[in-house]
């Protein structure tokens, strides 16, 4: 049975995320759209013009994106590159009441992009910070490739090196589940090649573009697909995903 003050305490902290403290600031983790512009949240934009600032991986880019929705915050540069000293400063801004939303050039931070670092030392300096849900080309992709939704393993962005972009390929036969990858435009060729002979009879989707004007889910073997895309060199964002051998 619940412990009644437990649930009560529960509730309480779950409260606190939703808004700020007297203590310190929040930092709101922000997805952003990951094609069409419309994808963005209500939410999201009503928090983007509530903070006081936004960390961004892209500050071009992002500034464009705020713009659109006309929004006017200071922007800070948060990248790969910056990430271990822009999280210290961070912190610092969050320990001082600030209020910060951190957003990716696309999709969710934390994911394949900056924001696990600051992350975990909000959770290590017991700082209050919230997630903002919003579009994820990884689920686009799935539900958009007919595979199996039922279980999945996503593998990141997969090895640039040969040898482990193979080893990867071939763990990827062993699974049951749907494998889900993002991949380069221009390594897409290098992998599909790799894959003719690892998985011969395994069904893969090419999800591009995600939604956008050129959206793209192109579906068949290793083979086809390799040959498809050697007369059409690919562009923009991608997802590689492999049919589970359970399928």
């Amino acid at each position: 049975m619940l412990d009644r003050s437990a649930g009560q305490v529960l509730v309480h902290r779950m409260a606190r995320t939703q808004i700020s403290s007297d203590d310190h600031g929040m930092l709101y983790i922000v997805a952003t759209p990951i094609g069409n512009l419309g994808d963005i949240t209500l939410r999201a934009i009503e928090v983007l013009k509530s903070v006081d600032a936004v960390a961004a991986e892209d500050t071009r880019y992002s500034g464009v994106l705020l713009k659109h929705f006309g929004i006017k915050k200071p922007l800070v540069s948060f990248h790969e590159h910056n990430e271990a000293m822009r999280t210290a400063q961070l912190i610092d801004r969050l320990a001082a009441k600030q209020n910060i939303a951190v957003i990716t050039d696309a999709g969710m931070p934390g994911l394949s992009d900056p924001g696990a670092r600051l992350i975990r030392e909000c959770i290590r300096r017991d700082l209050l910070f919230t997630i903002v849900p919003g579009p994820s080309s990884i689920l686009t992709a799935i539900v958009g490739s007919g595979f199996s939704t039922e279980k999945f393993f996503f593998g990141g962005f997969l090895p640039v090196k040969s040898g482990g972009r193979e080893r990867e390929l071939r763990a990827a036969a062993s699974r049951d589940e749907t494998t889900v990858f993002f991949e380069s435009p221009y390594r897409l060729t290098k992998t599909l090649s790799a894959a003719v002979d690892i998985l011969q009879d395994r069904q893969l989707c090419v999800a591009r573009e995600l939604t956008k004007k050129f959206e793209e889910f192109r579906r068949g073997s290793a083979a086809e697909l390799l040959a498809h895309y050697q007369a059409h060199p690919p562009k923009g964002e991608i997802v590689l995903l492999i049919q589970g051998a359970a399928t």
